[in-house]
């Protein structure tokens, strides 16, 4: 078999897709098809309004995000064309298989008007990696404060043997004079960006806003499939589905989402049942949420996309640096 590293990301997202399209088929199968369709049918102009202006916000601050992370490290990027990339990245995100080719298209885009495509990637990569590491923190301080008897308290333990097997990986890569080389590469790229504590404070404070509005579309899909569950529950289970869907193995988001709402809502004594149509409805918003992201698409058709006034300096500095200290 071949390594990893040697496959291709077209067919790592493929793999991705097909994973995440059996993992749905199952979980409809298990469940059955009406849960299913009754999360189409729950929806209405009212949730479809509030899911727009909600993903409105969650875009603004992730664009926010992005913006301050890639100027730490020494990239030029507006708001507003950080918000329009955003939407168009969440847009590809969804209607392509594996999840993360938007992200990708992204870094490629903002590498070439902006600076050093190794960069940009970076910053990209850095920007999601830092909201992922704030969603994991609120999923377990919210489990946390539910108490330990919650029995979605499992989740938090899941979390926390994840972080042991990363910090392993870790030590173990820094074993190596490559490894150590490659640590202190990114340990200096990450220097470079969370060094300054406004800016961590701007990162972290984003991020927040970004789980917040998600998980409030979650609520918003709970409520208009007819679940009835305190808040606390709600908040539990909302959080559980965003940390679900952002398992790479799915198709556009779906598959692992829906799996894993039908079993946080099994686990509180909601109906398995209930968490699939919640799950399939919030899929739903989030995608009519993101039309924005198809209107950019198809403009960037038409005309394409002005490039940006760069600061060439300032946009390699970090890249000199770090190679500069790395052979050192």
């Amino acid at each position: 078999m071949a390594p990893v590293s040697r496959v291709s990301p077209r067919a790592r997202a493929a793999i991705g897709a097909v994973g995440g399209a059996v993992v749905l088929i199952a979980t409809i199968a298990t469940v059955g098809t009406g849960a299913f369709l009754k999360g189409f049918s729950a929806l209405s102009p009212m949730t479809i309004g509030l899911a727009v202006i909600l993903a409105a916000i969650a875009t603004a601050a992730a664009a926010w995000r992005w913006r301050t992370v890639a100027s730490g490290l020494g990239l030029e990027l507006p708001f507003f064309t950080a918000v329009v990339a955003y939407y168009r990245s969440q847009f590809l995100n969804t209607v392509l298989p594996g999840g993360v080719l938007g992200d990708v298209h992204r870094a490629y885009r903002h590498g070439r008007s902006a600076g050093p495509l190794s960069i940009a990637v970076r910053a990209v990569a850095m920007e999601r990696i830092a909201g992922q590491a704030v969603q994991l923190t609120l999923v377990v301080i919210v489990l946390v404060v539910l108490g330990v008897t919650s029995p979605l308290r499992a989740v938090a333990w899941t979390i926390g043997g994840a972080a042991t097997v990363v910090a392993l990986a870790i030590a173990i890569t820094a074993l190596t004079t490559r490894g150590r080389a490659v640590l202190r590469r990114e340990a200096l790229s990450l220097r470079s960006v969370f060094v300054s504590i406004p800016r961590t404070l701007q990162i972290v404070g984003a991020s927040i806003v970004v789980v917040a509005s998600h998980a409030a579309t979650f609520v918003v899909a709970c409520v208009a499939t007819g679940v009835r569950a305190t808040p606390r529950e709600l908040l539990a289970v909302a959080l559980v589905a965003l940390l679900a869907g952002s398992i790479p193995v799915s198709l556009g988001g779906w598959g692992p989402r829906e799996a894993g709402t039908a079993a946080a809502f099994a686990v509180l004594g909601l109906g398995a049942s209930a968490g699939l149509a919640s799950s399939t409805a919030f899929g739903v918003l989030a995608m009519v949420a993101l039309l924005p992201g198809a209107a950019v698409v198809i403009a960037d058709r038409v005309r394409p996309a002005p490039a940006l006034a760069v600061q060439p300096a300032l946009a390699v500095k970090p890249e000199r640096a770090i190679q500069k200290e790395t052979t050192a």
